[in-house]
């Protein structure tokens, strides 16, 4: 872990535990800062915050906290409600967390489907603009990325480290059509790859398989399936 991704880490948890006070449970940092398997892994720092209660209200004092951490370049964190980690004591540290598969689909379903609100809503301001969309989906693969992993876990596999295979073994998996991220895929591996116009196909597609995903994840059946595999650990 990068000495300074952990410093800036820190400080975010500061003042989220000033802001949240009763109500926070957790917070760390994961992703590619941590396994450094994207070209942005010095830049971008992803986290995850649980939080007693995730209701709207109560996530309103940190909403300036997160807003400078976006403004920084950093993925907003993935916020979770306790009660979808069945945490059993101390939730602290997270490989002690004990969940269930259908705890996890139901989680990831919730996270899936509001980061596609959220793709939805910014697409359409990106889409008449090439380099906003370009943007966009550089901001947001990475999120997407967390997500891939997650569903691989759902279904019992191991997700691979590098972008390509990662996209490539959730495709399989979730029906999607894996060249809807080449695009990205490459730009983030350094490949030189066309700028993308106004309302280019390869946003549209890259939505389109977001939504795909979204429809697995919902339909992905968990009874019998037993102990959800052992969570990320978060360094």
């Amino acid at each position: 872990m990068a000495r300074e991704a952990l410093a800036k880490v820190e400080a975010l948890a500061a003042r989220l535990e000033e802001k949240l006070g009763d109500n926070l449970v957790a917070f760390c940092m994961y992703g590619p800062a941590v396994r450094r398997d994207t070209r942005d892994a010095d830049r971008e720092v992803t986290t995850l915050l649980i939080v007693h209660d995730a209701a709207p209200a109560k996530l309103r004092p940190i909403e300036q906290p997160i807003a400078d951490w976006s403004r920084k370049g950093h993925p907003p964190p993935l916020v979770f409600a306790e009660s979808g980690w069945r945490a059993s004591a101390d939730v602290f540290p997270f490989l002690s967390l004990t969940t269930t598969r259908e705890d996890l689909r139901r989680q990831l379903e919730r996270e899936a489907r509001g980061k596609l609100l959220r793709l939805r809503t910014e697409f359409v301001a990106a889409a008449p603009k090439g380099k906003a969309l370009e943007d966009l989906l550089l901001d947001s693969i990475g999120t997407f990325f967390v997500l891939f992993r997650a569903a691989l876990r759902l279904v019992g596999e191991a997700p691979p480290q590098t972008p390509k295979a990662l996209v490539q073994e959730t495709a399989a998996v979730a029906g999607l059509d894996g060249t809807a991220f080449d695009w990205v895929v490459d730009k983030l591996v350094g490949h030189n790859v066309p700028s993308l116009r106004a309302y280019d196909p390869v946003g549209d597609h890259y939505v389109e398989q977001i939504e795909q995903l979204v429809r697995f994840i919902d339909a992905f059946e968990t009874e019998g399936a037993g102990q959800a595999p052992e969570q990320e650990s978060q360094g």
